[in-house]
């Protein structure tokens, strides 16, 4: 009975979101899919996703999902135009080198400090341990997708995974299943890179062989 309640409560939730919360949704999912294709028209799917989440999230009182989300806007005009350099490159995909993961621990760490303490002092976030955590990891992927480097799913998940119940505590029911999509999707792109990675290793070796 009470996963009854459970159902007719997350539906009558999903009945009464918003047009942006759906757009929202749809544009990310339509981005990570073509991210998981290692297609750069992902980028412009995700800009219209994160302007419909900032006006979202705003009145949840998700500050530091705000400051990711702007975050996201600058690294996917960034990652677009990196993209668009590099798409007659054909190593496009590559693993993350010991200064990247310098960089990334970097993100982490000062971005945690930046949104906890920000959120603490500067904002009525009730949460702000758990909103700081998401937002930094997220901010330390996305700054490896838009260097098209394969860990970026790693550090994504990463954050997806926390910030599931996070989303599910502000009752946006539907973004917590987008982001539980996300998490799901970002196996099969850490996969589907993986063998394009793997493919364009063999492609230099037998070009060099020849």
């Amino acid at each position: 009975m009470q996963l009854n309640q459970i159902l007719y409560d997350f539906l009558q939730q999903i009945k009464a979101t918003s047009l942006p919360e759906w757009l929202a949704v749809g544009f990310g999912v339509l981005q990570v899919w073509f991210a998981k294709s290692n297609k750069s028209i992902n980028y412009l799917f995700g800009i219209c996703g994160i302007l419909m989440s900032i006006y979202v999230l705003f009145f949840a009182k998700l500050y530091g999902e705000i400051a990711l989300n702007m975050y996201y806007l600058l690294m996917s005009i960034y990652g677009w135009m990196y993209w668009q350099q590099n798409r007659t490159d054909h190593h496009v995909i590559t693993r993350s080198s010991k200064n990247d993961w310098i960089v990334v621990s970097l993100i982490c760490i000062i971005g945690f400090i930046v949104f906890y303490f920000g959120l603490l002092h500067a904002t009525d976030s009730d949460i702000p341990l758990w909103d700081a955590l998401v937002s930094c990891t997220a901010w330390a992927g996305m700054w490896l997708l838009a260097k098209r480097k394969i860990e970026n799913w790693i550090l994504l998940n990463i954050s997806n995974f926390m910030a599931i119940p996070l989303l599910y505590h502000k009752d946006l029911f539907l973004f917590a299943a987008l982001t539980l999509f996300l998490f799901v999707m970002a196996f099969f792109g850490y996969f589907n890179w993986k063998r394009i990675l793997k493919s364009e290793f063999i492609y230099d070796h037998e070009s060099n062989s020849n």
